[in-house]
């Protein structure tokens, strides 16, 4: 980390950097326990997932205006509200039960529980699938304010179910699953990985083998990657989805997430790759910086989603960007059940809207893609602006 960059961020409190020193301390002793370097997928998992310690385990704010990064829930009921009509035509098409696959500060479940129960289409279950104990308790903290009357539907899951029909929601959470580093330099592929010098993190690379240096050979064929190219390959999204294909009976996987097809991920001016953290609303590329205190993510490569989801018997039912997705579920209609002419409350209605369908925002970055079974009919969401072609 730079002094420069270290400079630009604000400064933790004491426990927070000494909580921060302690993982640290358990990465750098596992780094030495593994001969001296682990994957960067290992570092990534540490760094986020410790128990008590990693970025989405520990106590911090991370979600809103004090925390880290806005999600689109964060950004106001909109969102949610617009989302309801596709999850509402979803659990008439398949079963009423919804699960949420990391559901962050529990925004989006309580207010798209709120929209399908004035639409009179609750489902009986929702399920949401967590990993964080700090995170369950927040979930039910804000349901058990904005939704106490719907919380006796609400359900906590620590693991997938052997089966599920219905609607499987998962909102900025690929993004969040560790991947691979790897340099491709001619004939040698190399997978970037960790290691300790002077008790500090520094980046080592080493020989990629195993299914990582294959998916990057067809990688560097498909693409005609370069030498002297960084990027990411995320082995555990594809293997996550197809782990649900086993799981769904009848039902659809909606995931929303930022990212690009193959061929845009690894794009010839793409070449550093897309990992990136986030820190009090300040990005950047140093994922060494206070392990535990920040976000790491890399961009999601639409494409090996799709390929790992239909190998394992789900259909594609729709790829498009968060705009298209939010227009076809009647975003204009939501917004136009508060009135113009009542600007306290319809301004704060319409900037939300902004951000969320805004190219410069999260409009073109951020994609919707719906993989299921036994689901024939047409999604709303995509019936205008279906870019499944591209993938």
């Amino acid at each position: 980390m730079t002094a420069r960059i270290a400079a630009s961020l604000p400064v933790p409190t004491a426990d927070a950097l000494a909580g921060s020193a302690a993982l640290s301390r358990d990465i750098a002793a596992r780094i030495e326990a593994a001969g001296g370097w682990i994957g960067f997928d290992r570092f990534m998992d540490l760094a986020l997932y410790s128990p008590a310690q990693g970025y989405y385990a520990g106590g911090a704010h991370k979600f809103g205006a004090g925390g880290d990064f806005i999600t689109a829930p964060e950004l106001g009921s909109t969102f949610a509200q617009t989302l309801a009509a596709q999850a509402a035509q979803l659990l008439a098409l398949t079963s009423p039960q919804i699960v949420e696959v990391g559901a962050g500060s529990g925004q989006l479940a309580a207010d798209l529980l709120l929209e399908l129960a004035r639409r009179d289409q609750l489902p009986k279950c929702y399920g949401i699938l967590e990993v964080s104990g700090e995170l369950c308790a927040r979930q039910h903290e804000t349901l058990g304010k904005r939704a106490p009357h719907l919380l006796p539907r609400v359900r906590w899951l620590d693991h997938l179910p052997e089966h599920f029909d219905g609607l499987v929601l998962a909102n900025e959470v690929l993004d969040a699953m560790p991947a691979h580093l790897v340099s491709w330099n001619g004939a040698t592929i190399a997978e970037r990985g960790v290691a300790v010098k002077d008790g500090q993190f520094i980046w080592s690379d080493r020989p990629a083998n195993g299914r990582l240096l294959e998916r990057a050979r067809v990688l560097a064929a498909e693409c005609a990657i370069a030498p002297g190219y960084l990027s990411e390959i995320a082995l555990l999204a594809p293997a996550w989805v197809a782990q649900w294909a086993a799981i769904l009976g009848h039902g659809a996987l909606l995931l929303i997430d930022y990212g690009f097809p193959r061929r845009e991920y690894y794009h010839p001016q793409r070449d550093a790759g897309t990992l990136m953290c986030h820190y009090r609303h300040h990005a950047h590329g140093e994922p060494f910086y206070l392990p535990g205190l920040q976000d790491i993510t890399v961009h999601v490569d639409f494409t090996a989603i799709v390929e790992a989801g239909c190998a394992a018997g789900l259909d594609l039912l729709g790829y498009t960007t968060q705009s298209n997705f939010l227009f076809n579920c009647g975003l204009t209609e939501i917004l136009a059940r508060t009135p113009a002419s009542d600007p306290m409350r319809y301004l704060p209605l319409a900037n939300a809207a902004q951000k969320l369908v805004s190219p410069a925002e999260m409009g073109e970055l951020f994609k919707v893609i719906a993989l299921g079974k036994g689901i024939s009919e047409p999604l709303l969401g995509f019936v205008n602006g279906d870019r499944s072609a591209a993938l």
